[in-house]
């Protein structure tokens, strides 16, 4: 709409500098004769709006002419600059129009407050993704966005952790960002649920109204869901005696069992630690990854455990070493091989189809 760029001129003029008119036409995606005719239009409106020739020559607004956004703080502006993610908003394309908003902001500040963001973006740069993270399907977004803006209800086909899809009708009232992973908040049959947007393989808009209650708070509701989901994972206590020198080591790849309390050094070098694990198989697998540099001290059940998974790990070892005719050597290794405890977390925290948040 022309009325939206003659804005956006105006305020791309308040940043100071000068603008060409080729500068002009690409930054607002228009030819330069529609430039030249939106000035007419600013200095028919009683815009001093000023060009001159020349190398540093361009459209520009006279000293003191210009509109300040006043009541803002040097933290208030800082916060401004750096609230932003262009990762989730390119996912929701919005990232574009964010880069035009700020610049419109940066324009309509005071030179000393332009400054400020500026060093701002310089020094500080916010990044939600992990170094481990995975790209997510995110295919099902943009109809999840629509529907959520028009209010229309949603038929989603939503694939569970079992591998089961199911097929939902569903009122959408909201959006999360976790990370860098993307949740749908929404309404089924009466009860708010939450589903991962990587795991909808199709959605596709109703012509039904969507179902809004009218108290719903989506930053509320999310933050009192993960409080509760935390409190709901399954926990298994253990008391462990670390090597002093391995501790570092151990806080770095013991990244989700939480230490609960550390004890004073021994004369010999170890230290007893209180750990919270979520499942038994969680623990075995921390535990030996250490090898000889921990050693459970209680429950018994879990020491029990690794001592046979560690004994178990040391005959297909020592089999394997021998020579080998055909498959029959892994086959006659004796005692049961040590288990790969990948699914028992997810099992332990699956719920219907709230089972993924994590």
């Amino acid at each position: 709409m022309r009325a939206d760029r003659l804005v956006s001129i105006l305020l791309l003029l308040h940043s100071g500098r000068r603008w060409t008119a080729g500068e002009l036409a690409r930054r607002l995606e228009v030819c330069e004769r529609t430039i030249y005719r939106d000035m007419d239009a600013l200095s028919a409106a009683g815009i001093p709006v000023m060009s001159e020739r020349g190398a540093r020559g361009g459209w520009f607004l006279p000293d003191g002419y210009r509109t300040d956004l006043t009541g803002l703080s040097e933290s208030e502006i800082q916060a401004l600059f750096l609230a932003r993610s262009s990762h989730l908003l390119s996912d929701l394309g919005l990232n574009r129009a964010a880069d035009l908003a700020l610049d419109k902001l940066f324009a309509t500040l005071p030179a000393a407050s332009r400054r400020e963001a500026a060093s701002a973006r310089q020094r500080i740069h916010v990044d939600v993704t992990g170094w481990r993270a995975t790209s997510e399907d995110l295919s099902a977004l943009p109809v999840v966005q629509e529907a959520i803006w028009q209010e229309r209800k949603l038929r989603i086909y939503y694939r569970r952790s079992d591998g089961q899809t199911t097929e939902r009708f569903v009122d959408p009232l909201g959006l999360v960002a976790k990370g860098s992973v993307w949740y749908l908040v929404a309404r089924v049959d009466g009860e708010i649920r939450i589903y991962r947007v990587a795991r909808i393989q199709h959605a596709a808009l109703t012509t039904d109204r969507c179902e809004r209650p009218a108290e719903f708070d989506l930053a509320r509701y999310w933050e009192t869901s993960s409080a509760e989901f935390q409190s709901s994972l399954p926990r298994y206590p253990a008391t462990v005696r670390v090597r002093s020198d391995a501790l570092p080591r151990l806080r770095q790849i013991w990244r989700y069992a939480r230490i609960v309390s550390e004890g004073r050094s021994e004369f010999d070098g170890w230290v007893v630690l209180r750990v919270q694990f979520e499942v038994e198989d969680e623990a075995c697998a921390y535990v030996l990854g250490l090898g000889p540099l921990v050693e459970v001290i209680e429950p018994p059940e879990l020491r029990q455990k690794v001592v046979a998974l560690a004994e178990a790990t040391s005959r297909l070892y020592a089999s394997a070493a021998a020579p080998v005719h055909g498959n029959r050597g892994l086959a006659e290794t004796a005692g049961p091989s040590p288990p790969v405890p990948l699914g028992a977390v997810e099992a332990a925290r699956s719920s219907g189809d709230q089972e993924d948040l994590v």
